[in-house]
C-alpha cells in the first residue's frame, strides 16, 4: 500500500446553511475564477510526510497574502516566481500531455479548471533528503439534509503529467483525491495515482524499473517531450541529460456519493506531490461539475440510427457497472465499465446505468430518441457574375438535418466559415470565383456532412486594352507585316471594328475574334478598335489604332528556299527576285558571298547569294522602296547539321593469317539504322561497306592504311584513318631494349604484341626487385615514373606474358635501359 504523501497545496472551504438538498457548494467548480471558499497550503516533504510537510497555509476566510479570497494564483513554497496553484478560465493545450487544459467529456463542457503543481523541482542530495514540492486544495462541505437514500454526488475530472523518478512506488510523484469525515479517510472514495515501479531501487533510491505495462493499463502514456530538468539521478556526463521519461494521463471523470453523510461535515482534498527525493516534477489538472443531484449519464439524447455512440458515467472507485439500452440496440463494448459503446437502431427508449462499490450504489437514466442519418442535400445553383456589384441567391434543398453554418472557398483548400444557420444565403459583391457549401447535421449524434457545392463564377471586369502600334503607315499594295496586336485587355475579343473618322464604327464581317489582325488591301486612311468582353461583364472598346495610307507601292519580291538543310562546312544558295524596290540589305552578311551591294539598278532584280554558316543561321533580306516607310522582310532559315566525326580505332599490328576485327563509329544520330560506310583500299577486308569488317592478310602485304568514310542519310560525310601493320612472324610480343622518358620519340616503354588476343601482364622491376609498373592493357606503357616521381637512369628488368589468337601462352623477360 502506498503511504499517503502530503500535498503541495491545500485549500479548505467551509460552506454551511445550504437549504437546497441537491445544490452544489458555492464555487466548488471554480466558477468565480478564483479560490474563494477554498483553503490551500504549500510545502516541502523533506522533513517527512503528513503535517510536517505543510510550510505555508492559506485561509479561506481572508484575502491575499495569507488567504484565498479573490486569489487565483498561489506560488510554490519559497519559489515566488513559479505558480503552484492556478485557476484556469481559458483552455489551452498541455505541452506534455497534448490534452485540453479545460475538458469537454462526452458532451459535458467544463467551464474552469485548476492547475496543481509545476515542472519546478528541488534537487535532492545523494542521500535523497532534498524533498519535493507539495501542494493541495481542500473544501469542507456541510452535506445538506435530504431524504434517506437520496444521492448527493460530487463529480470531478482529472488529468496529470508525472515525471518518472525511477524510485520505489511510495516515493514517486503522485496526484490524489481524499474524502474524510471527522478525520477518518473514506478509502473507497480516496484514490491516488502514480507511476508504478517494481520497487527495486538502489541504495540511492534510484533506478527502480517502471512497470510500464501496468502504467499503460491505467491510462498513462509516454510524452514526446523531454523533461525540462536535467536528470537528478545521472552520474558524470549523464547528470546534464534531459530524459524522455515524462508520462501523462488524459482527462478521466470520477464521482462519489455524499448522500450517506447528509447533515455531516466532510472534507474533500486534491493533492499533487513531487517525488520525495525532490528531483522529479508532477502537476495535475482538476475540474468539477456544478451538478450534485446524483449520477448523470453523458451522451446524446438524439441517437443517430446506424451509428456507434458512446454513453458514460463518471467512474466510481472500485465499482461494478450495469447498463441497459433500448430494444434492438447492440452493445459494442464497455458493458462492465463506466464508458459504454453501442450501435443504434430505430428503436427509442431509455439508457440506464448502475454503478456500485462498497461506499455507494448510484443509478442514472437518459431518454433517447432515434433520428435518421444526415442527408446534406445540394446547394443551388451555380451562377456567373461580374466582379464588383453582384448578388447570387443560394438555396439548400434536399437536406435532412439543420444547417450548422456555411463555408466558402476561393481555392478549394482554405475555407471560411459563414455564421448562417438558414438554408438561404446571399453571396454579395464577389471579386473572385467562390464555391459555397452548407454544413448539415441531423441531431447531435449524426455525422456532420457538407452539401453538394454551388460555384459562383466571378468574371473580372472588362478592360478594353489598346492596339499596338497605336499608329501605322500602310503602303499601297502592302501584303505583309502590317499587323495590329491587342494588348492590356481583360476579357476576349468579340469582334474588330473599323471607322473612317473615329466616330462611325462598323463591325467586321465575318467577326474576327483573334487578338492579332493583319491589314490588307487598304486604299484610304482608316481606324480600328476591338470590342472586348469578360464573361457576363459589359463589353468595353479598346483604344483605337490610326492607319495612314501612303501612296508609294510596298516592295515586292519572291524568295526561295525558305528552309534549307546543309551538311557542316558546305554551302546553301539563297535566291530572290525583286520586282518592286530600290535597295536592300542582309543580316549575317559575314557568312554570305555574292550577296550584292544593296542597290537595285533595274527591275526585276535577281539575287543569288551563297551562305556558308557553320551553325544554323537565319538570313533576313530587307527590301526598301523609296517613299514607302515599311520594309519587306523575307527570312531564309539555313539549318546546319553537326559535323560527322568518325573514330576508326587504334593502329594495330597482326601476323599473317591472323583475323583482325576493325571497327569504326560516328557521332551521327540523324540516320536511322546507322550511316553508310566505305573502307578504302579494301585489301584483306571481308566487306568494305560495313562499320566492322574483318581483315586477314597474306605475306605479300606489309601494312595497310585504311581511310574509312561514314555517309549520313543527308549525304554528309566524315572520315578517319587507321594503320594495320602485318608481321611475317608467328604470334609474339616484342619489347624494346631502351627508352628515354620525355623525349621526342621512344618516350613510353611498352610491349608490342603481335597476334596476341590477351595481355596477361607486363611488369617492370628496379634493380632491387621493387615493382615499379604493371599493366594488362594492350597499348599502355611506362613513362619512367613511380608515384609521380621520375626514376633514375639505369637498368630495369621486365616480364611480359600473353595469350595468342591461337591460344598459346607467350612469355618473355629481359633487361632494358632507361636513359635520361
Amino acid at each position: 500500500m502506498k503511504t499517503f504523501l502530503p500535498v503541495c497545496w491545500l485549500l479548505i472551504i467551509s460552506i454551511s446553511g445550504l437549504s437546497q438538498a441537491q445544490v452544489c457548494p458555492l464555487n466548488s467548480n471554480y466558477s468565480f475564477g478564483n479560490l474563494t471558499h477554498w483553503a490551500a497550503y504549500t510545502g516541502n516533504n523533506a522533513g517527512g510526510n503528513g503535517p510536517s510537510a505543510i510550510k505555508q497555509r492559506y485561509d479561506s476566510t481572508v484575502g491575499a497574502p495569507t488567504g484565498t479570497v479573490g486569489t487565483s494564483t498561489i506560488y510554490e513554497y519559497n519559489l515566488p516566481s513559479v505558480a503552484g496553484i492556478q485557476i484556469l478560465s481559458n483552455s489551452t493545450k498541455d505541452l506534455y500531455g497534448g490534452f485540453a487544459t479545460i475538458p469537454t467529456i462526452n458532451g459535458y463542457k467544463y467551464t474552469n479548471s485548476i492547475l496543481l503543481g509545476s515542472t519546478s523541482i528541488t534537487r535532492s542530495s545523494s542521500a535523497g533528503s532534498g524533498g519535493g514540492y507539495v501542494r493541495g486544495v481542500s473544501m469542507q462541505i456541510n452535506v445538506p439534509p435530504g431524504a434517506p437514500g437520496e444521492p448527493y454526488t460530487m463529480t470531478y475530472a482529472y488529468a496529470m503529467v508525472l515525471e518518472n523518478g525511477t524510485h520505489n512506488s511510495n516515493d514517486q510523484p503522485l496526484f490524489s483525491a481524499t474524502l474524510a469525515i471527522g478525520g477518518n479517510v473514506v478509502e473507497c472514495a480516496s484514490p491516488r495515482y502514480f507511476l508504478p515501479t517494481f520497487n527495486n531501487a538502489n541504495p540511492r533510491n534510484a533506478n527502480a524499473t517502471l512497470d510500464s505495462a501496468l502504467a499503460k493499463s491505467q491510462g498513462f502514456y509516454l510524452s514526446s517531450h523531454a523533461s525540462p530538468n536535467a536528470n537528478p539521478n545521472g552520474q558524470g556526463a549523464g547528470a546534464s541529460e534531459h530524459l524522455y521519461d515524462v508520462w501523462a494521463k488524459d482527462w478521466t471523470e470520477v464521482t462519489f456519493d455524499l448522500g450517506p453523510y447528509r447533515g455531516q461535515l466532510v472534507t474533500l482534498t486534491f493533492e499533487t506531490d513531487n517525488c520525495v527525493p525532490g528531483g522529479h516534477f508532477a502537476y495535475s489538472y482538476l475540474a468539477l461539475r456544478n451538478t450534485c443531484g446524483g449520477l448523470q449519464i453523458s451522451g446524446p439524447q438524439s441517437a443517430c440510427i446506424g451509428s456507434t455512440l458512446i454513453y458514460s458515467v463518471p467512474a466510481l472507485a472500485g465499482a461494478s457497472y450495469q447498463w441497459q439500452v433500448p430494444p434492438g440496440w447492440s452493445v459494442v463494448s464497455g458493458a462492465d465499465s463506466n464508458i459504454l459503446k453501442v450501435l443504434v437502431t430505430d428503436n427509442g427508449g431509455t439508457v440506464t446505468a448502475q454503478e456500485a462499490n462498497s461506499c455507494a450504489t448510484l443509478n442514472a437514466s437518459l431518454d433517447v430518441v432515434p433520428v435518421p442519418p444526415t442527408i446534406a442535400g445540394a446547394v443551388g445553383s451555380d451562377n456567373e457574375v461580374c466582379s464588383g456589384n453582384n448578388d447570387t441567391k443560394l438555396t439548400l434543398a434536399g437536406n435532412r438535418g439543420s444547417v450548422l453554418n456555411w463555408l466558402s472557398t476561393t481555392d478549394g483548400v482554405n475555407y471560411t466559415s459563414i455564421p448562417n444557420t438558414t438554408p438561404n444565403l446571399d453571396a454579395l459583391n464577389l471579386t473572385a470565383t467562390t464555391t459555397y457549401v452548407a454544413v448539415v447535421q441531423n441531431g447531435e449524434s449524426c455525422s456532420i456532412d457538407t452539401a453538394t457545392a454551388a460555384k459562383v463564377l466571378v468574371d473580372p471586369q472588362t478592360v478594353g486594352g489598346s492596339l499596338s502600334p497605336a499608329s501605322m503607315q500602310f503602303c499601297i499594295g502592302q501584303n505583309k507585316d502590317a499587323l495590329l496586336t491587342l494588348t492590356g485587355e481583360v476579357g476576349t475579343p468579340v469582334n474588330w471594328q473599323s471607322s473612317p473618322d473615329g466616330t462611325s464604327w462598323t463591325d467586321l464581317a465575318p467577326p474576327v475574334v483573334d487578338s492579332i489582325y493583319e491589314l490588307l488591301n487598304l486604299t484610304s486612311d482608316i481606324q480600328y478598335r476591338v470590342v472586348v468582353k469578360s464573361g457576363v461583364c459589359p463589353a468595353q472598346n479598346s483604344d483605337p489604332a490610326v492607319i495612314n495610307v501612303v501612296s508609294t507601292p510596298f516592295p515586292q519580291a519572291t524568295a526561295e528556299p525558305a528552309d534549307t538543310l546543309i551538311c557542316y562546312n558546305t554551302k546553301a544558295t539563297l535566291n530572290a527576285t525583286i520586282s518592286i524596290g530600290t535597295n536592300y540589305s542582309w543580316t549575317n552578311a559575314s557568312t554570305l558571298t555574292n550577296q550584292g551591294n544593296g542597290n537595285v539598278p533595274s527591275l526585276p532584280f535577281i539575287l543569288q547569294a551563297t551562305a556558308s554558316p557553320l551553325s544554323t543561321t537565319n538570313y533576313v533580306l530587307s527590301i526598301e522602296n523609296a517613299g514607302c516607310p515599311n520594309l519587306l522582310k523575307d527570312t531564309f532559315h539555313v539549318r546546319v547539321l553537326p559535323p560527322i566525326i568518325v573514330d576508326a580505332g587504334h593502329d594495330t599490328s597482326v601476323v599473317i593469317n591472323q583475323p583482325v576485327q576493325l571497327y569504326a563509329s560516328s557521332n551521327d544520330t540523324t540516320t536511322p539504322g546507322g550511316d553508310g560506310w566505305q573502307w578504302t583500299p579494301s585489301i584483306g577486308l571481308d566487306n568494305p561497306n560495313i562499320a566492322n569488317p574483318i581483315g586477314i592478310y597474306t605475306p605479300e602485304t606489309d601494312s595497310v592504311r585504311y581511310l574509312v568514310t561514314a555517309t549520313s542519310q543527308y549525304g554528309c560525310t566524315g572520315s578517319a584513318e587507321v594503320l594495320v601493320v602485318i608481321f611475317k612472324t608467328g604470334p609474339n610480343i616484342f619489347v624494346p631494349n631502351a627508352f628515354t622518358p620525355g623525349g621526342p620519340t621512344n618516350n613510353i616503354f611498352r610491349p608490342i604484341p603481335v597476334g596476341i588476343s590477351t595481355l596477361q601482364y607486363f611488369r617492370i622491376f628496379n634493380r632491387w626487385g621493387q615493382l615499379v609498373y604493371s599493366t594488362t592493357q594492350i597499348g599502355q606503357g611506362w613513362d619512367g615514373r613511380l608515384n609521380g616521381q621520375p626514376l633514375p637512369s639505369g637498368s630495369y628488368v621486365w616480364m611480359v606474358q600473353g595469350i595468342s589468337y591461337t591460344k598459346r601462352t607467350i612469355f618473355h623477360k629481359g633487361v632494358m635501359v632507361l636513359v635520361r
